[in-house]
């Protein structure tokens, strides 16, 4: 990448602080220059040494070698840079590669392994490589027709499993393709996209591939491409502070709104930083500033939500309070597994756009409902499931050195898995009368004998009471006694040791409790061990004056804890005991996983079994307790006395509720009315509401219809932007421009008073122009505005409809003025409440010669603003038919009425379209 103030060059100088930068490690085969065969520079002669060029000029560079440890030499071999970037630029090329040695044809057979001595034959600038921990290659020959697309694939860690951040960039074709979204333990996601791809190479970071312990991710990629060159560099290059850098100095101006959709897609941005940094310093190349083409595209069968729309709605955060649950994620949670808790999450980021499967889960919520014991059924035992992916992940770890609390991990985890493989039967008998196609689907699942070879082989070593248990003490016993007898001898000695010590630990105790006459009883913490604890109502004397015997007293509450030196020491010897304990339970643990290993992925299909049931059982108890409905899927967008599901959440009584119909004839809304009537909630509600149906919940509404929509877009927040610099109406210009760019005909886009930070003038023409491209697309669009002056556009575009929220006028009798009272209800038409700034205005403490001055004013701008905005009588004949067109066609499209009710539809838009064409005159002569 370039620097400021550096020039542009086609092969980046490798200084020694760069070179120190890369940790030196070993060689890999990286796969690219094979497939930019044809270029010029790819025919080099052969390797040469490093005394042959060490004084070489420009012409020698490419096939220059260093040793590895040895510094790049520093000549003049750079000299006229400049001008081979020009000359390179001018054939279209926005990067350059330096030539590569001739290849021997079975060169990629001789480099396996990092430290073949096949790595001799490659050019000099390869011995400068990160620090990596594996490499693999393929193992055929690369031709040089082969792709020439390098990914890069990062997942998050810790509570962030299971999102992938991708960056893809085509080395014949200067773009960036960015990525992030949420996948389940199988990744089918991650696996379709690079298959859609076809890589040449795959990076990662080399945290995923430690010997031993590589994760599903990078086990799945190796093994379903294995044709594919394979790299991997240090974690700390996936960096998305520098992602965010270099698009902002690599992308292209008139893509740069990129950068709004990406800012928080911190997992994208860590992938296409370790990309770029990839290319610059290993494949030796060096991009212009300003000459990449970056894109953000979401996952494949899910609906695109940007940052600033999840934000704007609610969807994961309130927006005045991070701590609350008034959120859409809060509407709907109500599952019980952690599981099910990042699932629900993902896909509301994420909503589906394939029918056909959002129908497979309403079936299923729609069973739940209806069936009450197959409900609690399932919700019983899905409670008792503990974080299967984390038991997963932990299982599949192997650690590097075998220390007490590495065993103790081993044998709690193994413990888990016993406990989540006894409710795979319950599960099954929950399901077994189950109708719906997706859950006899999972039932089918639960039937894999895996499961029960897996408990078999368990139960051989482990005792059929180790189970889960709250409490760690309770725990500690568990893990204690979990293998059985005499499978060991000197574990069951060292066991029997430990029950003495406790048991003495119990009866020292109760010797102190009679020997002082006090209430003492014994406690545990995992923090302290065994200490004793006395209740304060058992006792007036304070803690000064308690025997000296008890050392470390503390009080907490309604009670004093404190120890004795005999008990410190028992402890000890406990601990000690417990150590060998766990130490020879962990060598049997281990052999008992080395034979399970094989079976165990069958838990990745439970595990997503377990979420997703989970999930759906969420989206049903939400039902229970509103109104909830199905939602059906057509081309229109209808929805029935609709409400807000997170206001009805907040609120002590239901909102009012509102209808709403868009289709393609009719697909751009124009909402007016006053401020505080309810504009910016109802696009809200509506953006809530597609939501909920794409995930497959019921919607609060008595009806609904939807249409899908592959992206949903908003434009409501009007606050400023500290860290990007941006004024309100800078903001609100990179968020339409946001818009404008990535838009199409399956989108539902919500602007909210667009143009407000700045003059009138221009706002209206920003706006008018801003609708007018927009009507030129399919996509559903609510535009909420206070220009009234935009209501006029539905007398040149027929597929405008004007709606206005109603408010109602009151008298005031303290203040002997008017007041208005808010109804929130939507009506069809543009508002008939004029100057309604200038009414909250005279509500306000404003002088009553300023607002006079005011409307005067304003009621003369109106005048003439109106004069020419009137409707023809052709117009509105034209407007006719359209409707008329309109109507027929979504007719023929969605009708499911029977032939009776048909015939009698069809009459009814006969009749108002005659009325329509009667209240139009005759259109007058054309005049000069």
């Amino acid at each position: 990448m370039m620097r400021p103030g550096v020039s542009a060059s086609p092969v980046p100088v490798a200084s020694p602080s760069s070179v120190e930068t890369w940790p030196r490690g070993p060689r890999y085969n990286f796969g690219l220059q094979e497939a930019l065969e044809s270029s010029p520079s790819a025919q080099a002669g052969p390797t040469r040494s490093p005394a042959a060029t060490s004084g070489g000029g420009a012409g020698d560079r490419s096939s220059s070698s260093t040793q590895p440890g040895s510094r790049p030499p520093a000549d003049s071999s750079f000299g006229n840079r400049r001008a081979h970037a020009e000359s390179t630029f001018a054939s279209n090329f926005t990067f350059v590669t330096s030539s590569s040695s001739t290849r021997d044809p079975n060169h990629l057979q001789i480099i396996k392994t990092p430290l073949t001595s096949g790595n001799a034959q490659r050019s000099g600038h390869r011995n400068w490589t990160p620090q990596v921990g594996y490499s693999a290659t393929s193992s055929s020959a690369v031709s040089a027709h082969s792709p020439s697309v390098i990914v890069t694939v990062v997942e998050g860690r810790g509570l962030a499993r299971g999102e992938i951040g991708m960056a893809s960039i085509d080395l014949k074709n200067p773009q960036i393709i960015l990525s992030q979204f949420a996948d389940n333990t199988t990744y089918a996601k991650v696996i379709t996209k690079l298959k859609i791809l076809s890589p040449l190479e795959i990076i990662m970071s080399n945290t995923a591939c430690v010997v031993g312990n590589s994760t599903k991710l990078f086990t799945l990629i190796t093994e379903n491409f294995k044709n594919v060159h394979f790299t991997t560099i240090q974690r700390k290059y996936f960096n998305e502070t520098k992602g965010l850098e270099y698009i902002e100095q690599l992308c292209i101006a008139e893509f740069s709104t990129v950068l709004m959709e990406v800012q928080s897609k911190y997992y994208c941005l860590a992938a296409v930083a370790a990309l770029l940094k990839y290319i610059e310093f290993i494949q030796n190349s060096v991009y212009a500033p300003k000459s990449l083409k970056i894109c953000f595209q979401g996952s494949e069968q899910t609906a695109m939500i940007d940052s600033s729309s999840a934000q704007n709605l609610e969807l994961l955060i309130n927006n005045q309070d991070c701590r609350n649950n008034h959120t859409l994620f809060g509407v709907l949670n109500y599952t019980k597994t952690p599981g099910g808790s990042r699932r629900l999450r993902s896909n509301i980021l994420e909503p589906l756009v394939d029918i056909e499967t959002i129908n497979m889960r309403l079936d299923c919520v729609q069973e739940l409902l209806q069936d009450e014991e197959l409900f609690f059924g399932l919700q019983s035992v899905i409670s008792r499931f503990l974080d299967t992916e984390q038991l997963l992940s932990v299982l599949v770890q192997i650690p590097k050195q075998d220390t007490v609390n590495a065993a103790e991990s081993k044998i709690t985890n193994l413990i888990y898995l016993k406990h989540t493989l006894e409710l795979v039967e319950p599960l099954k008998i929950a399901l077994k009368n189950c109708s719906t196609p997706l859950l006899r689907a999972y039932y089918g699942s639960l039937e894999d004998k895996r499961f029960g070879i897996i408990l078999e082989k368990i139960k051989t070593v482990i005792n059929d009471d180790a189970r889960y248990m709250k409490g760690c003490l309770n725990m500690r016993t568990q893990k204690c006694y979990a293998v059985r007898s005499n499978i060991n001898e000197f574990l069951d000695i060292a066991r029997r040791t430990y029950t003495e010590i406790v048991d003495d630990i119990a009866g020292m105790i109760t010797q102190l409790a009679e020997k002082y006459n006090l209430p003492l009883r014994t406690s545990f913490s995992s923090a302290r061990g065994f200490f004793i604890q006395m209740s304060t109502d058992c006792t007036n004397r304070p803690s000064d004056q308690l025997p000296s015997e008890f050392i470390k007293i503390s009080k907490m509450k309604n009670s004093y804890s404190f120890t004795s030196a005999d008990l410190i020491k028992m402890n000890e010897r406990c601990q000690e005991s417990l150590r060998e304990i766990y130490h020879m339970t962990y060598m049997i643990v281990c052999k008992l996983l080395s034979e399970i290993y094989e079976h165990i992925h069958c838990l990745y299909k439970l595990s997503d079994t377990v979420s997703m049931l989970d999930m759906l059982l969420s989206f049903a108890h939400a039902c229970t307790l509103s109104d909830y409905v199905r939602p059906e899927f057509t081309d229109t967008l209808a929805i029935k006395q609709g409400w807000h599901p997170i206001l009805e959440k907040i609120s002590m009584e239901k909102p009012v509720a509102n209808n709403t119909y868009i289709t393609e004839g009719s697909n751009f809304l124009i909402i007016t009315g006053p401020n505080m009537s309810g504009k910016s909630t109802y696009l809200k509600q509506i953006a809530l509401c597609q939501i909920m149906a794409q995930i497959g919940s019921y919607v609060p509404a008595e009806y609904s219809s939807f249409r899908i929509a592959e992206q949903i877009f908003t434009r409501i927040s009007t606050d400023d932007d500290i860290e990007t610099n941006s004024s309100t109406f800078m903001k609100e210009m990179k968020e339409i421009a946001y818009i404008l760019h990535n838009a199409n005909d399956k989108s539902l886009i919500l602007i909210d008073e667009l143009g407000r930070g700045t003059s009138t003038e221009e706002g209206i023409g920003i706006c008018y122009a801003v609708c007018e491209y927009l009507l030129t697309l399919k996509a559903f669009t609510l535009f909420a505005t206070h220009f009234l002056e935009l209501c006029h556009m539905g007398i040149l575009y027929p597929n405008v409809e004007n709606m206005h929220f109603e408010v109602q006028h009151v008298k005031n009798t303290s203040r002997n003025k008017d007041a208005i009272l808010y109804t929130y209800k939507l009506s069809k038409g543009i508002t008939e409440e004029k100057n309604y700034g200038l009414k909250a205005a005279e509500v306000s403490s404003l002088p009553p010669s300023i607002v006079l001055d005011a409307r005067e004013i304003t009621t003369q701008i109106t005048r003439q603003i109106l004069q020419n905005q009137k409707s023809t009588p052709e117009m509105e004949r034209q407007r006719a038919v359209y409707h008329l067109a309109t109507r027929l066609v979504q007719t023929a499209r969605n009708s499911q009425l029977d032939p009776d009710s048909l015939r009698t539809y069809l009459c009814n838009l006969k009749k108002k379209y005659e009325a329509d064409l009667s209240r139009t005159e005759p259109v007058p002569e054309k005049t000069e």
